[in-house]
């Protein structure tokens, strides 16, 4: 085996990128790839700077010139509604010198101006004026506008940016996985999610990658999360045994999930995802039979909502979506909010509640993962063994009816294929 000093080569213009089949291999990751900071500038170039990522929810700005902070990957980004309705994406930079031109976290403004200096730019980015405007003779407004985020997607209401001008579309990104964002949508009786709920902030000394691994690693529940599942005498900790008929799948370029429908079909009993009966939601009940039928909405109250991983950051876990940031090579922050269903009153107030006892900040499921993940993060620094294990399930791996891999829900199937799409990423020009 190749040791981590002669792998950890920093992958600067000036020095040549590392050989990345030496650090990712079918089952096994290097330790490095968690803990070398030009790594991790690597990935902010070729990930975070070139693929599709979650900014936001249109709910979130629903009125004319309405914003919120934003971010993709460390950089901070402003998600703007214009007076017309559009969205715009807008780095937070002003082009005279560089001084962040807004400091609230949301809000309702027209126009933005640079504390700096004075430049003024309207909230689709134009700039609008500056003072003492003589000294600018000659000079074309039209280019000194905030930078926009090259490119702006919205599916069902999740916005999303690529900060490369071109490149696959959103829908080719989201490819399999955009089922999973319908089956979400359709548990609204309108057909839309909403994120009003307003979000908590989680800090983690860990690398952004053991998050994003852990949140479709069906192997850990039954151990990290056993006293809550007793305290609370959740069934949630038999979705993850080995018998359970769930299974861990595998989307393509880098999106995973468990998929939990097999065990709620067995039960065959509406709400169970949910942890409890449709006689407990009269209203909501109602309301999703008079929009799809009882026979539709009957499923669709059986299957519930889905516990995916969208790569790089966007985790849709069953009642609340966790947004993923990287801040450096071993900081991490998770922004959560509980998930509310358009037209849905008496199941939004539920889904707050549980999200406040499950990652609130008295909560137990976050506080369990985020003690992991540390002693992960402090785990990977020492150099022997070298090499993290992914192989479980790897014998049992197989193709589902629409031809992705899947596994039992406690194999690695999701872990192994978020590496094979990083590695693709990272060997990219």
């Amino acid at each position: 085996m190749e040791h981590c000093a002669t792998l950890s080569i920093a992958p600067a213009a000036s020095s040549p990128a590392p050989a990345w089949e030496r650090l990712v291999r079918p089952d096994q990751v290097h330790g490095s790839l968690y803990t070398d900071p030009a790594i991790y500038q690597e990935e902010l170039r070729k990930i975070w700077q070139r693929t599709w990522v979650y900014v936001g929810h249109e709910s979130e700005i629903p009125n004319a010139n309405d914003f919120v902070m934003k971010s993709i990957g460390p950089e901070p980004v402003l998600m703007t509604r214009d007076k017309a309705g559009a969205i715009h994406l807008l780095h937070n930079r002003c082009p005279h010198r560089g001084n962040r031109v807004c400091m609230s976290e949301q809000g309702n403004a027209r126009s933005f101006t640079c504390p700096y200096h004075g430049w003024t730019f309207a909230n689709d980015g134009d700039l609008k004026g500056y003072p003492f405007p003589s000294g600018y003779e000659g000079v074309d407004r039209r280019e000194l506008g905030l930078g926009r985020v090259a490119r702006v997607g919205n599916y069902r209401g999740f916005i999303f940016g690529s900060m490369a001008a071109e490149g696959p579309t959103l829908e080719e990104h989201l490819g399999g996985a955009a089922r999973s964002i319908d089956a979400l949508c359709d548990t609204s009786p309108e057909g839309e999610v909403e994120i009003t709920a307003g979000f908590l902030k989680h800090k983690v000394k860990a690398n952004w990658k053991f998050l994003v691994e852990n949140e479709t690693d069906g192997y850990h529940p039954s151990f990290v999360h056993a006293s809550i599942f007793e305290v609370a005498q959740s069934g949630i900790g038999s979705l993850y045994s080995a018998e359970s008929t769930a299974v861990s799948r595998d989307f393509g370029n880098g999106h995973t999930e468990n998929d939990l429908r097999p065990e709620f079909r067995k039960r065959d009993v509406p709400m169970s995802w949910f942890g409890t009966t449709a006689d407990k939601l009269p209203d909501y009940v109602e309301k999703m039979n008079a929009a799809h039928g009882p026979e539709k909405a009957r499923k669709i109250m059986i299957d519930g909502t889905p516990h995916v991983m969208i790569f790089p950051n966007l985790f849709i876990a069953e009642i609340q979506i966790f947004v993923i940031q990287p801040l450096g090579v071993d900081e991490t922050v998770q922004h959560v909010t509980a998930l509310q269903f358009k037209g849905a009153p008496d199941l939004n107030r539920r889904l707050r509640q549980q999200t406040m006892g499950s990652v609130g900040p008295a909560g137990f499921l976050l506080a369990d993962d985020a003690e992991m993940y540390e002693r992960t993060q402090m785990g990977v620094q020492m150099r022997n063994p070298e090499w993290l294990y992914l192989g479980r399930g790897k014998h049992r791996e197989r193709r589902d009816e629409d031809g992705f891999l899947v596994g039992d829900n406690t194999d690695e199937v999701p872990t192994r294929g978020i590496w094979r799409h990083y590695k693709s990423m990272m060997e990219a020009d």
